[in-house]
């Protein structure tokens, strides 16, 4: 009488055991679906981050260029500046009409 309980059992434990193997296996694909879906995404925000990375270095490079040439002008501007009013102190056009009646 002991044998069909333990023919049973056998049978039972077997069923199981093929059960778990086949949830196992099925667990195993979605995991793997599941760990290559997150590397996917976790390589897709990396190369985001990196083309971001060098987009602002290109924009840091444009920033510091236009600093330079805002520089350049700014000192340009001083010196034709100074030179227009050189100019205008020298010609006699420009004088106040104190200094015209003075000459007179």
């Amino acid at each position: 009488m002991t044998r069909p309980c333990i023919s049973v059992s056998l049978r039972a434990a077997a069923l199981h055991s093929k059960q778990e193997d086949e949830y196992f296996n099925m667990s195993s694909d979605d995991g793997e679906l599941e760990n290559q879906a997150e590397l996917e995404e976790k390589t897709r925000l990396i190369n985001q981050v990196l083309e971001l990375q060098h987009t602002l270095e290109d924009l840091s490079a444009r920033v510091d260029a236009v600093k330079e040439e805002n520089l350049k002008l700014k000192s340009e501007n001083q010196v034709l500046g100074q030179y227009i009013e050189n100019l205008m102190s020298a010609s006699s056009v420009f004088q106040t009409t104190e200094s015209r009646s003075k000459r007179k």
